[in-house]
């Protein structure tokens, strides 16, 4: 059975302000009359009350209307209080279920990835990281899919601060082969820690990045012995898709 829904008007409202946010230009009241299953009076009404709240703005000249500023205002408001974590977590559980394989969420702080959230999998194996630990960046996963959206500018300052150490025997220390695996990167959108950030773990990493703002990154994590080639294209379409999921569900 369906949810009745109260107010009517505000769903009305709705329709109207999802059809000007739509449009890459500003709309006129008849092109509202010809595409809303409203009647237009009901349609100017509603305008005038949007336009006293802030909602719409009409141009004075063109008599068209656009979506006011107060968007912008509870925009901002969205992207200060919403918590990645909280977002992003039913992806990335679901993202372990199907892989069956531990799933790392970070961010960056001071050139180091902070790992914000870690959901095990039943057969998980044990992992150097914890909740609120730090790993380096050009070693691990979710560090070099960060590192792979810098700005060369960026980029050459975290290199001139971070000396490349080696944490395991094939761990990148030389920033020229670093630089042509993050351009690698950044063709395919996923990063590889092939054993670099510690012994025997391998890694698949993705960014969470939209508009041009990075919110994080997150990684799928399990033992080397049990990753083969069919296993690697299964986290990759597997990641992507979680990935694309989260992009959706951002502000």
């Amino acid at each position: 059975m369906a949810t009745k829904m109260y107010g009517s008007v505000l769903i009305k409202a709705k329709q109207i302000t999802d059809f000007i946010a739509d449009k890459n230009t500003s709309v006129s009241l008849k092109e509202l009359d010809e595409h809303l299953e409203i009647t237009k009076p009901t349609i100017l009404k509603i305008l005038r009350t949007l336009e006293y709240c802030g909602f719409v703005q009409q141009n004075t000249e063109t008599k068209k209307y656009s979506l006011g500023t107060v968007f912008l205002r509870y925009g901002q408001k969205v992207a200060e209080n919403f918590d990645i974590k909280d977002l992003t977590r039913p992806f990335l559980e679901q993202l372990r279920d199907e892989t069956n394989e531990t799933v790392n969420l970070g961010i960056v702080e001071k050139n180091n990835v902070v790992l914000l959230d870690k959901l095990e999998s039943s057969r998980s194996v044990k992992l150097v990281s914890r909740i609120g630990g730090t790993m380096q960046m050009y070693s691990s996963a979710m560090g070099k899919a960060f590192l792979a959206y810098y700005s060369p500018e960026k980029l050459t300052a975290y290199l001139s601060e971070t000396p490349l150490k080696p944490l395991t025997s094939h761990t990148i220390t030389d920033a020229v082969e670093l630089k042509k695996n993050l351009e690698k990167i950044r063709r395919q959108n996923f990063s590889i820690d092939d054993v670099e950030n510690q012994l025997d773990i391998f890694c698949v990493g993705f960014i969470i990045q939209k508009n041009a703002k990075c919110y994080g990154a997150f990684s799928i994590s399990a033992p080397k012995y049990r990753v083969n080639k069919k296993i690697l294209n299964d986290f990759i379409k597997y990641g992507k898709k979680a990935q694309q999921n989260i992009l959706k569900a951002l502000p």
